[in-house]
């Protein structure tokens, strides 16, 4: 039976019904948000509440989660603001934004089309941490010329940190109306939260906020207009009631490498952010996911969301979370909030122009709060040093550099710190005690007279190649030092041996014959023993030199120990008469059947 039967067998009015509910609510936190976005973006917030509705239908439709609702997020909007800053004009700006998103849903079709969509999960969260750190202190910050009704100044290439201070100097006047509205905003919305956690109730509280406050600024006239024009507070601006028409941007070529560098930033982020989202509801709801399925709606929503004059979006954290908690069953749940949205947009639209910019300010600072987790950043910070310098890096690189650059200084941070740990595989050696147990050597103890056991452990690609060599140069010196002619060597904790590393051990292999030791390579995966099969080594060593993992019962290390004793005995044999000058462990009758490792 098709997907498509099984949907229309499975999609009843019951649940119909539940998606419909949680599309209408997800709607209902979605029209503020998007606006608020929008400014943050430092865009027209019709480009907000369009994104709202292509970029969440598209996704829904093609996405892999039932729950993750795309759209415009802060952290997205935060990097485009960045991004567009350099363009002067807003005909530039909006054309630069419609091509960005063009940009960035092409490159997560590329992610997704190579299905690299699973190297997501090798950038460390404790960079999306420090990236929200950054990004939420940059939103407020961005915002408290708005929440004190100043007028902005600054231009598009300084950073938040410097027009910040530039509108507190030179902005003129605090706005003693703006700043009630904004300070009445943050109290009732926050006790309006605490009031819907208790009781459970639907999440409205931002809605309600700003409906709530932009009629007590109309009913007291502070937006109307004055006769020179101006507003007694500062407002957002119009939204045209109409729907989004299809755009081809204006591309100019000089634009490409303005826009590449962030544009790889906001599709890593988005990607990081729409599967972390993804992830952690289906933890709850046991949904499997295609990641790179999903990367592909993310993108093909982004690439629509271009063509059709949207802001860049990605998984949003909480509609996504209101719509699970909301009861939606399928992924119509969020092309029903797209559709409320358009029918919002086309009903309501005009009178955005009402809503002061000061509420808006009031509710972004709420978001900014809410966008640090500050549990699982303080988790971060604890964990590790590697973790914490994480944290540090990114959180920095995004407050007093470029937001979009945060997250690659992050992500190339994690690797650099990551590769050097991958590149120090361990070595510890082993012994034999005397009721036969192949353990671990302590400090100080004696080991068999004849024979050293050494076990390695980690990566052995190239980038493990110094510590390798290093390794084997002290089984080298060891032998040399006591005598030792027989070695075990134990390997069956390496992990993607490739050519630099078996290149090292022939190396050292053909080193140890010439000076008359033995060793014994035991525990070999099947990928070692094929990467050592193609270089041929079979040519030169002999068969009983190489001990392959192939019962999980009988050790490949205790065969190669066994042997290692029998090729010790045979060689004393040849210059001792009888066993009595033969070490304990030599003596084949005291010999047990098996040892333990």
């Amino acid at each position: 039976m098709s997907k498509l039967s099984k949907f229309k067998l499975n999609y009843n009015w019951s649940t119909a019904r539940s998606d419909l509910v949680a599309g209408a609510t997800v709607a209902a936190i979605a029209v503020p948000q998007a606006i608020a976005y929008a400014l943050i973006a430092g865009v027209d917030p019709k480009f907000g509440l369009y994104s709202a509705i292509i970029v969440t239908i598209v996704a829904s439709i093609l996405g892999s989660s039932s729950h993750l609702i795309n759209g415009p997020t802060n952290a997205i909007s935060l990097v485009v603001f960045s991004i567009l800053a350099p363009f002067d004009g807003k005909f530039d700006a909006y054309q630069a934004l419609f091509l960005l998103g063009i940009i960035i849903g092409t490159i997560q079709i590329l992610i997704s089309v190579f299905k690299l969509g699973d190297l997501t999960r090798y950038v460390s969260e404790s960079v999306v941490l420090g990236f929200m750190a950054g990004a939420g202190l940059l939103i407020g910050v961005g915002q408290i010329g708005n929440f004190l009704g100043l007028a902005s100044k600054g231009t598009g290439d300084q950073s938040v940190l410097v027009r910040t201070w530039l509108t507190l100097t030179q902005g003129g006047h605090l706005n003693n109306y703006a700043i009630g509205l904004g300070v009445s905003t943050v109290i009732v919305v926050v006790l309006l939260r605490k009031l819907i956690n208790k009781y459970k109730l639907p999440r409205v509280d931002m809605l309600v906020g700003l409906i709530l406050f932009s009629a007590v600024a109309i009913y007291f006239g502070w937006t109307a207009a004055t006769p020179s024009g101006k507003t007694i507070v500062s407002v957002v601006g119009s939204v045209p009631a109409a729907l989004p028409s299809f755009h081809i941007p204006e591309i100019k070529f000089a634009w490409i490498a303005k826009l590449l560098s962030g544009a790889l930033a906001a599709a890593l982020l988005g990607l990081l952010e729409a599967l972390a989202v993804a992830k952690s509801i289906s933890t709850y709801t046991r949904q499997p996911l295609d990641y790179n399925r999903q990367i592909l709606a993310e993108g093909v929503g982004n690439i629509f969301g271009g063509f059709f004059q949207s802001l860049p979006g990605s998984g949003s954290l909480t509609r996504s979370a209101i719509n699970y908690q909301s009861g939606a069953v399928t992924r119509a749940s969020g092309i029903y909030s797209g559709i409320i949205v358009a029918i919002v947009v086309v009903v309501l639209g005009p009178y955005a122009r009402f809503i002061p910019k000061s509420v808006l300010a009031g509710l972004l600072f709420i978001t900014a709060a809410r966008l640090i987790d500050w549990k699982r950043l303080a988790y971060a910070i604890r964990a590790s040093k590697f973790d914490a310098a994480l944290v540090a890096a990114t959180a920095f690189t995004a407050i007093f550099i470029s937001v979009e650059d945060s997250i690659l200084v992050g992500v190339g941070l994690s690797i650099l710190l990551f590769v050097p740990r991958t590149a120090k595989p361990g070595i510890r050696e082993l012994i034999v005690t005397d009721e036969r147990v192949v353990r671990e050597r302590q400090p100080g103890e004696e080991r068999a007279k004849s024979l050293l056991i050494y076990d390695l452990e980690g990566e052995l690609f190239f980038g493990a190649a110094p510590e390798l060599d290093r390794y084997l140069t002290q089984i080298k010196e060891e032998t040399a030092r006591t005598g030792i002619k027989y070695v075990v060597l134990r390997l069956r904790r390496t992990r993607n041996p490739d050519v630099v590393a078996a290149e090292h051990l022939e190396h050292f292999l053909h080193d140890s014959e010439k000076r008359g030791v033995t060793v014994l390579l035991a525990g070999l995966r099947p990928d070692f023993v094929k990467l050592l099969t193609n270089l041929r080594f079979k040519a030169w060593l002999p068969d009983d030199r190489i001990f392959p993992e192939e019962d999980k019962v009988f050790s490949a290390t205790l065969r190669a120990v066994r042997h290692a004793y029998q090729l010790a005995r045979k060689s004393e044999a040849n210059t001792v008469t009888g066993t009595a000058a033969l070490a304990p462990e030599h003596n084949e009758e005291k010999e047990p059947a098996y040892y333990l490792v």
